[in-house]
């Protein structure tokens, strides 16, 4: 068992669900994320979703493809943000996925990412525009430096082609539960409860939801059924006033801190 998947079980067996935070690296700047991301952890996030800014983020919506153009704009590259995880391993534990399109990362070199990626001490990858047929030499590499492929199920997703998909990945299964972008709004909660207790029953994996979870209502409605709930647009808002705003990481605290207690109940 990896340790994503480790964690998001013990956070289950005590009672609670898993809360998973999302964090563009490099917005507002490369030092700024590494004090987010040890924030958003004292905070109460179970596992950390490190964004790589990418030119053409095709599943996020504006805010946080803004933030991958700010990162951008500082030349923020692949390389930065592995520094950036080295960095950090030496004052955390916390799972750490990086999610990034596939283009970064074939730039980089496939074997050489994930050999880099081990070393910096990364559990996950989670790649949106990669489908199971074209991950061939990904999952080869993931899982030969034992990192965990994070594909996502999305609710237009057949049974037979969710089966395919659980049956690819590890860590947990990404549970899309809108057809739009990151940021959209959620739409009946009754309704993706049901489809992720249909996936539950269908693998031994967690199962987290994300995409449109801005509130702590938000993340309690989907946390009936789902294992976690991945938060990432709701977050990115509020880094996005850092410029102007001295005091925007106790605002981001004590709202990831109002996620946690939503879905601990």
């Amino acid at each position: 068992m990896s340790r994503i998947e480790a964690t998001l079980k013990n956070v289950n067996l005590l009672g609670e669900k898993a809360l998973i935070a999302y964090v563009m690296a490099g917005d507002p700047n490369l030092e700024e994320s590494g004090r987010i991301i040890l924030e958003v952890e004292k905070a109460g996030a179970d596992i950390i979703e490190i964004g790589v800014p990418f030119s053409d983020p095709v599943a996020d919506g504006p805010t946080i493809q803004k933030a991958a153009e700010r990162a951008l704009r500082d030349n923020v590259s692949l390389a930065d943000i592995l520094g950036l995880v080295t960095r950090l391993r030496r004052q955390t534990k916390i799972p750490l996925i990086l999610m990034s399109y596939a283009n970064p990362i074939f730039v980089y070199g496939i074997e050489a990412f994930f050999k880099e990626a081990r070393k910096a001490g990364i559990n996950g990858v989670i790649i949106p525009d990669l489908p199971p047929e074209e991950a061939k030499d990904f999952l080869l590499h993931a899982r030969r430096r034992l990192i965990d492929m994070i594909f996502l199920v999305a609710p237009t997703s057949t049974p037979e082609r969710a089966e395919k998909i659980l049956k690819t990945g590890s860590g947990f299964v990404y549970y899309v539960p809108l057809t739009g972008v990151t940021g959209s709004k959620l739409g009946d909660t009754d309704a993706i409860g049901l489809r992720v207790a249909a996936l539950k029953s269908m693998t031994d994996l967690p199962v987290a939801a994300g995409f449109g979870i801005s509130n702590p209502e938000d993340a309690l409605a989907l946390s009936r059924e789902a294992d976690g709930v991945i938060v990432g647009s709701a977050l990115v808002r509020i880094i996005e006033t850092a410029s102007e705003d001295s005091d925007y990481l106790s605002r981001l605290s004590d709202f990831v801190a109002s996620l946690k207690g939503a879905i601990r109940t």
